[in-house]
């Protein structure tokens, strides 16, 4: 019964979620048990995010190689810029235009709000420091992001047998995360059940303008923050490059929800442009992690609505500091559906956000994760694309090889199979 249930697109069973939850709060308004899905859902992520991101950032650093000969110094460039412009873009986007969550116990938390610059960074420094193991069990993001660097740093001089281990855990729990997403229909059902029942349908209405928001932003910084970046980098027309890539990675990671999953469709895209396999190979899996603008987008968006929510203000410095840890965050969310909704809580964190009021965020985020997330995942897995292609018409214009992008671009679209199988394979899987 459960494979047959997961045949059915995770989008569908969401939409599917939305229905009933609306339905049932409008016919049983006095079920409140319908409620409890939501808590578990929500009570189930809270409990694995922060073992997991603490095993994906200790695993990611334990793992990394350094010395070995390469030549992904553009692209790994082009993946960290690109991450840090989309922060500042979704910072700018929710300082034009502020939205407001509907969050019951948002009054539980406006007065633990900081004050200034200085608690904040004092703060920072403090709880970064703590115990980790009580961070991983109190959910402090700040401590454990500090400690799963330092121990990951440390376990480079570990055996790599002891370092497969940490890379098995991580996966392992990657796998539970990705399970307990897998019932996001049944405890989305119960969180919109919920607040149609305190709220009303004018609160769902605020889930709109979210919504917008973050389309908006991250169809900004598709369509003229990185052509910018590209023409930059190439000084030619970066259009017929986004366009394609965006069409050829963008269309079916939308519908996948998955950086991970649409990684063998860029490659066949890497192939169709001519691309070098030896660096292609390498840099396409790399942006699944490294490149994460627009769940960059996400987690600033999302932090700096509950900010607005509780009342906190966010001050210039301290809308740089959050560039700076989205960005850093971002890199490291997981490539299932709806991996950077985990990462919340860590930003949140940043401006005295209970971890509770932060959860509450993440449900948020799984309720208009239909539109969020398969938006989020096509920037991200098209701007892999784009930036391989990028970088290596870059290395190149500078050896001194003529590289002409549109006709490039012109000939892999001539043999638009290559993409298109790839995209019907993954799909068939």
């Amino acid at each position: 019964m459960f494979a047959k249930y997961r045949q059915v697109s995770l989008i569908v069973r969401i939409l599917i979620g939305l229905a009933v939850g609306s339905l049932l709060a409008v016919l049983l308004p006095q079920a409140t048990a319908i409620g409890l899905l939501g808590q578990l859902f929500v009570g189930a992520l809270k409990g694995v995010a922060p073992v997991m991101v603490f095993f994906l950032i200790m695993s990611a650093v334990s793992g990394y190689q350094s010395g070995k000969e390469n030549h992904f110094g553009s692209v790994i460039v082009m993946y960290l810029s690109a991450t840090l412009l989309s922060a500042f873009a979704a910072v700018g986007a929710s300082w034009l235009m502020p939205v407001r969550l509907v969050l019951p116990k948002a009054a539980k938390v406006a007065g633990g709000a900081p004050q200034s610059l200085a608690k904040v960074l004092e703060d920072l420094l403090t709880n970064a420091v703590a115990n980790p193991l009580a961070a991983v069990v109190n959910a402090d993001y700040l401590a454990i992001l500090f400690w799963a660097l330092m121990i990951g740093f440390a376990l480079r001089l570990a055996s790599k047998e002891t370092r497969k281990v940490i890379s098995e855990l991580s996966g392992a729990l990657t796998q539970v995360a990705q399970l307990i997403i897998e019932f996001a229909p049944f405890g989305i059902a119960g969180l919109i059940y919920t607040t149609i029942r305190e709220t009303g349908f004018a609160g769902v209405a605020k889930y709109g303008q979210l919504v917008a928001l973050l389309v908006g932003t991250m169809a900004f910084v598709y369509l003229v923050v990185y052509p910018a970046m590209v023409w930059a980098m190439t000084r030619q027309n970066p259009y017929p490059l986004t366009f394609w890539t965006l069409r050829v990675s963008g269309i079916p990671a939308f519908f996948t929800r998955s950086s991970a999953v649409n990684i063998p469709i860029n490659l066949k895209a890497c192939e169709a442009l001519g691309l070098n396999k030896a660096s292609y190979a390498v840099s396409i899996p790399l942006g699944g992690s490294a490149n994460s603008g627009g769940a960059a987008i996400t987690v600033s968006v999302m932090t700096l609505a509950a900010c607005a929510t509780l009342g906190i203000h966010v001050s210039f410095p301290l809308a740089l500091i959050l560039c700076v840890l989205t960005a850093l965050a971002a890199t490291g969310a997981s490539g299932i559906a709806g991996g950077s909704l985990l990462i919340i809580p860590m930003a949140a964190s940043l401006f005295g956000i209970d971890n509770d009021i932060a959860m509450q965020v993440v449900g948020i985020g799984f309720i208009i994760g239909v539109i969020q997330d398969s938006v989020e995942t096509a920037v991200n897995s098209a701007s892999d694309l784009l930036f391989t292609a990028t970088a290596e018409y870059h290395d190149a214009l500078k050896s001194g090889h003529p590289v002409d992008i549109k006709a490039a671009v012109a000939q892999a679209a001539g043999k638009p199979g290559h993409a298109l199988r790839a995209a019907k394979a993954v799909q068939d899987a």
